[in-house]
């Protein structure tokens, strides 16, 4: 009997997505609950798991493959004969040869594990793409995780090895290399110069779908952006008053910075109604719940996770959230649930370094607020100049909603409740 994998359903905001990679080949045998396929969409990566034991008969949609939401990706031979796993073996030994091979199989367990490559499939399809063997490359993530950019540069190291071993011989006297279709490989200027090469590779979906929404944003909103600064004195007195009482008694999270915007703009929202609104073709939906995106950039590019009902949370439940999404973003794991919908959403550039911007619009939503890096910087209080730590604030809007009077009472709202954090308390 043939068992039929299909693709996961999309939901409506996604209408197909583009096979990665497949871990089985037609032959292969497969296990209940062992990962197949991964699927890569404009947002996540979605892996694929078998629902039944069998043999992969066979492959319907190759790597590269455009699929839709629940479409048949191959076909599963569910009567054949399974042989046992290495567990399943174990389990039917005596007891003293059990503990034998348990303590076999942990040993083996350990060594596989400790040589195998710790990476994401978008990461291994990326190597596979530039013929980077993953077991000679040095990865800079956490844990020694490999990363794109890891791949990228050992890619680029290869190519640039190469080309000056090319350039060394044809200044020896010897004839040019010759490419795969006969062409004759040679450097640009003179053959003591490094060669200067072009690489071309395909977008990824997640790429191609962060450039088309960015373009649509800007095409089909009247996208203005106001600007203001916010004293961050009065937050990082707290934070450093409390860091260690608060991670005491809240399970080890951290106090950040962005549990008071997230906080601080819900009050805000409540407050101007329209900021949490959208456009759906000639209505104006209001929503009656605050689900807050926080921007995460990754190695695959931006993401934008949802705080769900962001105003019945307290601070360290936010923190504790965005700790999450920033882990599960890192190792290509948020799913589409996640990431889906938000009202409002806050971006942090700050913490690479940007001093001012002008974030765009994540539709359909009808604005945006940029946080930025927090810098020393003289200001007057009270008619005395003192040197207090500033940050920057950017909110841009779409105007066909939102009035300019609106955009600014809303930021100076934030701006208020940052700066005296009681106010967040007290409702005020």
């Amino acid at each position: 009997m043939s068992w039929e994998v299909k693709a996961p359903r999309f939901p409506e905001s996604i209408s197909e997505g583009t096979i990665a990679a497949w871990h089985k080949a037609p032959g292969d045998t497969v296990h209940r609950d062992e990962l197949l396929v991964d699927v890569e969409t404009e947002k996540v990566t979605i892996e694929v798991f078998a629902q039944e034991s069998g043999r992969l008969e066979k492959i319907l949609k190759d790597a590269g493959a455009t699929v839709l939401s629940e479409e048949v990706l191959a076909l599963l031979e569910v009567s054949a004969a399974v042989p046992a796993t290495a567990q399943q073996a174990v389990s039917k030994q005596p007891a003293p040869e059990k503990a034998e091979a348990e303590k076999a199989a942990a040993i083996d367990t350990s060594t596989s594990t400790s040589k195998a490559p710790r990476t994401s499939p978008a990461v291994k399809k990326l190597s596979a793409e530039l013929g980077v063997d993953l077991e000679t490359v040095e990865g800079s993530g956490r844990d020694g995780r490999i990363l794109r950019a890891d791949v990228q540069r050992a890619a680029d190291d290869a190519k640039r090895s190469e080309r000056q071993a090319s350039i060394a011989g044809i200044s020896a006297g010897e004839a040019p290399p010759v490419g795969e279709g006969g062409e004759a490989l040679t450097s640009i200027g003179s053959a003591s110069d490094e060669a200067r090469v072009e690489r071309r590779v395909p977008m990824t979906r997640l790429r191609a779908s962060i450039a088309r929404r960015l373009v649509e944003a800007q095409h089909n909103a009247a996208m203005l952006t106001t600007f203001n600064e916010v004293d961050m004195s009065e937050v990082a007195r707290m934070r450093e008053k409390y860091k260690d009482q608060f991670a005491a008694r809240h399970g080890g999270v951290r106090l950040g910075f962005m549990s008071f915007f997230v906080s601080a703009a819900v009050e805000a929202l409540k407050r101007f109604p329209a900021v949490n609104a959208s456009i759906d073709a000639s209505d104006i939906v209001y929503h009656g719940y605050y689900d807050i995106g926080v921007a995460v950039s990754t190695e695959a590019g931006l993401l934008v996770p949802v705080i769900r009902d962001a105003d019945a949370l307290g601070l360290a439940q936010i923190e504790e959230q965005i700790v999450q999404y920033s882990a599960k973003a890192r190792d290509g794991k948020l799913s589409l649930e996640e990431l889906a919908g938000g009202t409002f959403t806050i971006s942090n550039g700050g913490i690479f370094g940007s001093l001012l911007s002008t974030p765009i619009l994540n539709p359909p939503q009808t604005a945006i607020l940029g946080m930025h890096k927090i810098q020393q910087r003289p200001v007057v209080v009270d008619g005395d100049i003192v040197v207090r730590p500033m940050m920057y604030l950017a909110l841009s809007y779409d105007h066909r909603l939102i009035d300019g009077k609106e955009a600014v009472q809303f930021l100076v709202t934030i701006k208020e409740m940052v700066e005296d954090p009681a106010r967040l308390l007290l409702e005020i």
